[in-house]
């Protein structure tokens, strides 16, 4: 979605041309002047519009990329559950195991 800031800063931008162009034509200074004072106010506005697309459109991607490393934390821990459902024998030895290499470690400090 385009932002609202570049749409007016174009049409203040064309707008300021048309102005200074239509003073250069007549002789009026003061025209030119504000038409090219216009044309600048313009074309900073649509820069500004450039720079907001600029930061939304990386917010979006950062929250997509978050949004995606959660869904696959989410379906690593849904599998290893699974696994350990499916083997829960498997899941005991190695809980007894830690279980016994901490106790090695503990009392060998004593």
């Amino acid at each position: 979605m385009v932002d609202s800031n570049r749409i007016m800063g174009a049409a203040r931008e064309l707008g300021g041309k048309v102005q200074g162009a239509i003073g250069d034509l007549t002789g009026s200074r003061d025209d030119a002047l504000e038409g090219r004072l216009r044309e600048t106010a313009g074309r900073a506005e649509n820069v500004y519009g450039q720079a907001k697309d600029a930061v939304r459109h990386a917010a979006d991607e950062a929250y997509d990329a978050a949004e995606d490393a959660f869904d696959r934390g989410r379906r690593t821990l849904q599998e290893g559950h699974d696994r350990s459902v499916e083997w829960p024998h498997t899941s005991l030895i190695v809980a007894g195991l830690i279980g016994f290499g901490l106790g090695l470690l503990v009392r060998g400090r004593n």
